[in-house]
């Protein structure tokens, strides 16, 4: 069964107790994954502090600047989504919610079903 129901002329017809519900959920798994990420992140420094290491001598120190650069680039879009998450509550709190930043049409329900933190609909977002 679906949150969201096409139809409406302010958009799509959302339950906005679920759709917090689901931001919600969606906003904790983020946070524990940027936690996660954090440790990893930590743990590939500290292991790279306790061996000297020469990235141009040393066979695993490019893998390692790789694997150290992965996530980082795994936190930074963590982060991301948990500021598009912000945002897309602030959007259901001001009634904004599922109607496009760009165009002002509404946003199918099928693509907030997808994408919850969504702020435009698929033609703007291409």
């Amino acid at each position: 069964m679906s949150d969201f129901s096409s139809g409406g002329a302010f958009g799509p017809s959302i339950d906005r107790g679920v759709v917090r519900e689901r931001l919600a959920a969606e906003w904790d798994s983020t946070e524990a994954q940027i936690k996660a990420l954090n440790r990893d992140f930590v743990a590939i420094v500290e292991a790279n502090a306790l061996v000297a290491v020469d990235d141009e001598h040393d066979p695993e120190g490019s893998s390692t600047a790789f694997e150290r650069a992965h996530v980082a680039a795994l936190l930074a879009r963590a982060r991301e989504h948990l500021d598009d998450l912000d945002r897309a509550l602030e959007r259901l709190e001001r009634g904004d919610y599922g109607r496009c930043e760009v165009c002002g049409e509404p946003i199918p329900a099928e693509r907030l079903e997808a994408r919850p933190a969504a702020r435009t609909c698929v033609r703007c977002a291409s």
